[in-house]
């Protein structure tokens, strides 16, 4: 008897409970949305995603939310429609029971910039571009390349995570040059060379290889001998002579605008100047025979008239 009191009780609760979950569903679904609550979740300083954006997106797709039965709202036809925009990785809205529609984005993360040509576009980890703009700039690995479905940015990824691990590698590396799959070029911070790793598999064996030629004959030949270093094949280093000498670049110093002549154009310049000065005596001292000579005859013939008078 009691179990069955019991029994009783909790069927009771249930239908209680289910009653009351339908209720709160149907007024829910009748009820307005009366606004709309955007949250940007990683948001930072160096965001570039904001609500009035996202709400202005919308309403550029023709979605309105605000004023409309939350029994109309598809939340999922909404979500999908911002993941498709450029900026965002991901998004989820929240039905809430005060009729606010609450929807939560996670803007785009870059971790690289790919310049291809005169187009410059940021990647995240999925692969999802979001095109380069002066408005927004992110400090991450700047890959130089044409990337295409079958050999995306993000089969690089690997490579330079490992290099951004490396505090010597890290410091090294400026960019990435992709000439083509099986010739990726690394860009040091200094002039001088460039460095040819092949591919971009067993990364690990190759820079080893280039940390030994640094450490062992880079200080002996010297740091200007080659033009590129290739550590693409196995158990060897390819290290290229170069042609021309490494052109100097001298900055130039508003502050500093007379530069002192070296000691060779010193030396032309007082030689020049002491033939003008020779060049100048002859001429000098002609001149002044030639007025003397013009006196003496203007004496003569003052005489000679005196004489005639």
């Amino acid at each position: 008897m009691k179990r069955l009191i019991q029994n009783s009780i909790l069927a009771v609760l249930a239908a209680l409970l289910v009653t009351g979950a339908l209720w709160a569903r149907s007024k829910s679904r009748g009820e307005v949305c009366t606004a709309v609550n955007v949250q940007v979740v990683n948001a930072d300083s160096t965001s570039f995603v904001t609500p009035e954006g996202i709400l202005s997106d919308l309403k550029s797709q023709g979605i309105k939310l605000e004023g409309k039965r939350m029994g109309d709202i598809n939340a999922s036809d909404v979500e999908e429609a911002l993941r498709l925009s450029p900026y965002l990785e991901n998004a989820d809205i929240v039905k809430c029971q005060d009729g606010r529609l609450l929807i939560r984005v996670y803007q785009l993360v870059p971790v690289l910039r790919v310049f291809d040509g005169d187009d410059s576009y940021y990647v995240n980890r999925m692969g999802k571009r979001m095109a380069a703009s002066s408005f927004y700039h992110c400090d991450v690995p700047v890959v130089q390349g044409h990337f295409t479905k079958k050999y995306p940015p993000t089969r690089l990824l690997p490579l330079i995570d490992y290099v951004e691990g490396d505090s010597l590698l890290r410091s090294l590396v400026t960019m990435y040059c992709v000439r083509d799959t099986n010739n990726i070029i690394l860009v040091p911070q200094f002039s001088g060379h460039v460095v040819n790793i092949g591919n971009a598999d067993g990364f690990e064996n190759k820079f080893d290889k280039l940390k030994l030629f640094y450490r062992e004959v880079m200080p002996k030949k010297g740091w200007n001998t080659y033009d590129t270093i290739s550590v693409k094949w196995n158990h060897q280093i390819v290290a290229t002579r170069r042609v021309k000498a490494v052109q100097q670049i001298i900055e130039y110093d508003p502050d500093d605008d007379e530069q002192a002549p070296d000691i060779e154009t010193m030396t032309m310049g007082s030689a020049a100047e002491a033939n003008k000065e020779q060049d100048k005596k002859p001429a000098a001292a002609g001149e002044a025979a030639k007025a003397e000579q013009k006196a003496t005859n203007d004496d003569k013939q003052n005489d000679k008239s005196k004489k005639n008078n």
